[in-house]
């Protein structure tokens, strides 16, 4: 398959580069196909005429997309039904990326692909717009994957930090962690989720619609912290807090865990989660897992 993937440079778009072994991929950086410029999508989609578009594209700092909805939905719904329009005038397939946040969270159990949408704020009402976009602009050839709280090597490698990341940054503070015990979620591996997109696009019955595609699993980001800090070694004094799903003015869902409904029934599964984790943490930080002596 021949398939042309915007975004390499993210986690999970490098993760999908990384881990392709049968496909032909062309990846164009940023300056050769701007996706905020409609011209240059169709331009870039009529030159290579790809078997399918696959897009990791996102804009996803939450309360930047609360202050600022015109670049939010500039980039997660607007260049997203460029993207789609443009695959259906060559005739690709289109494969693009949403999240657990189109969900308000009052469900209280995991949320499978039929579950009626109810974003809380810009962030996830501009990704619910990008999946209705794709849809309507692309029928019939629109393929919408969510996930939730992903984290990959790829950021670390290039200096930044995930919430793995940042988690283990603010253990050397030996200062008490406050961490959230009140949202559930499904913490996912970039690598396993570029692994699963693989396996679901090649599956002969891979067919348009909604997916999730999460570590299989659920728990809440206090959980997730600690066994961070479990699998680390480390001894750092942590307490659990309840924020009611605030995070200063924004709303969060109180409960985004996603199911892989509709992957499973293709024979599809994730790792669990602190499997996940745990083969981050060797690959990412093996040497201070094996040598580091617990914090005080």
């Amino acid at each position: 398959m021949r398939i042309l993937l915007i975004g390499k440079a993210g986690q999970l778009g490098s993760d999908i580069l990384q881990n392709n072994v049968r496909h032909e991929i062309i990846a164009p950086d940023q300056d050769s196909c701007d996706i905020r410029s409609r011209a240059m999508v169709n331009v870039v989609f009529d030159q290579y005429r790809p078997d399918m578009v696959i897009n990791t594209v996102d804009f996803h700092d939450v309360p930047f997309c609360e202050n600022d909805p015109a670049t939010a939905f500039s980039m997660n719904c607007v260049a997203v039904r460029d993207m789609a329009a443009a695959c259906n005038n060559v005739g690709s397939l289109f494969v693009t990326f949403s999240t657990d946040y189109v969900f308000d969270g009052e469900k209280k159990a995991s949320y499978v692909e039929d579950d009626k949408p109810a974003p809380l704020q810009m962030y996830g009402i501009s990704r619910l717009g990008g999946e209705y976009a794709a849809m309507a602009a692309a029928p019939g050839r629109a393929m919408i994957i969510r996930s939730c709280g992903l984290y990959g090597l790829s950021d670390k490698k290039r200096g930044g930090k995930n919430f793995v990341d940042q988690r283990i940054a603010d253990a050397e503070s030996g200062q008490v962690q406050e961490m959230g015990g009140d949202q559930v979620v499904s913490p996912t591996y970039s690598h396993d989720l570029s692994t699963a997109v693989l396996q679901l696009i090649e599956h002969p019955e891979f067919a348009p619609g909604v997916y999730h595609l999460v570590n299989e699993g659920k728990c809440s980001w206090y959980e997730f912290t600690k066994a961070i800090y479990d699998i680390m070694g480390f001894n750092v004094r942590m307490k659990p807090v309840d924020r009611s799903g605030k995070a200063g003015d924004l709303n969060r869902p109180l409960y985004s865990a996603l199911a892989n409904t509709k992957a499973r029934s293709l024979g599809i599964l994730l790792p669990p989660w602190r499997d996940a984790l745990q083969r981050y943490l060797i690959a990412a930080y093996g040497k201070q897992i094996r040598l580091r002596r617990p914090l005080s």
